[in-house]
């Protein structure tokens, strides 16, 4: 039996929060409470649950971004450390990439389109025509090759999450992660990038890991789902099964608070 290419096993990460009275004892928040979790070559995986149910630090836990207090995380069979130096975990870079929810605030204002997306293949020491990269992978999520030399001011909110997506997979990782990527675009925009990364991880061959609150870009990108509550895993599965027949009542309330546009009294 093929080993899973993401592995995570007891995944414990609490954070110190405010304390109740100026003399107590800080308190703390679970984040991830003992989280199991297997991703297989090629597979796409959707990730759901409410606000504050652990998804984004689940996220970076697996990607190396932070460490978890308890638990371990191997990616193609080998672990995981968030505490060794950066360099340290250019293996795990080079094998990831991350496309964040923000399309704003996630590249550097002061750099141009080139620089951005070819950050990575310094940064990793990728050998090659790196400018030849740049200028394939902007025509791959449908910009120009040309506009290389602006700046992300110059772009609209859709074509800069599209320069992120450039940035994320400029390197040829193994494992994509989306953490939200579509929440601050449009419904108009948010199908043509929806539509981007389906074609891209056809052409490119990526297992995806994809965080949404939208469950219908969970429906219709991923083959199989996670439900994430307070922390935990409360159910998992293939996504039809899970989102037409969901076991869990949690899932089912979850379900139950997408908003739906009641037909017209004749």
């Amino acid at each position: 039996m093929t080993a899973p290419l993401l592995r995570a096993r007891g995944l414990v990460r609490r954070f110190r929060g405010p304390r109740p009275a100026p003399f107590a004892a800080p308190g703390w928040t679970t984040a991830l409470d003992d989280v199991d979790l297997d991703v297989d070559a090629g597979a796409r995986v959707g990730v759901i649950g409410e606000s504050g149910s652990g998804k984004s630090t689940l996220v970076r836990v697996l990607l190396g971004l932070d460490a978890p207090d308890a638990g371990t995380v191997e990616v193609d069979g080998r672990r995981v450390d968030a505490r060794v130096r950066a360099r340290d975990l250019h293996w795990l870079r080079r094998r990831t990439g991350i496309v964040f929810q923000d399309p704003y605030g996630s590249l550097d204002p002061r750099m141009s389109v080139g620089r951005i997306i070819g950050e990575p293949l310094f940064a990793l020491g990728i050998d090659g025509d790196r400018r030849a990269r740049v200028r394939e992978v902007l025509e791959q999520v449908g910009l120009e090759a040309r506009m290389a030399s602006r700046f992300p001011h110059e772009f609209s909110g859709g074509q800069r999450q599209r320069i992120a997506l450039a940035r994320a997979i400029v390197h040829r990782p193994q494992v994509l992660v989306g953490d939200e990527p579509m929440s601050a675009l449009d419904v108009t925009v948010r199908a043509q990038i929806l539509r981007l990364i389906d074609e891209l991880r056809r052409e490119e061959g990526f297992t995806l890991l994809m965080v949404s609150h939208d469950i219908g870009v969970v429906q219709n990108l991923c083959t199989d789902v996670i439900v994430m509550k307070d922390g935990r895993v409360v159910e998992e599965g293939p996504t039809e099964k899970v989102l037409l027949q969901p076991q869990v009542a949690y899932t089912r309330r979850l379900l139950a608070s997408i908003p739906t546009i009641d037909p017209p009294r004749a």
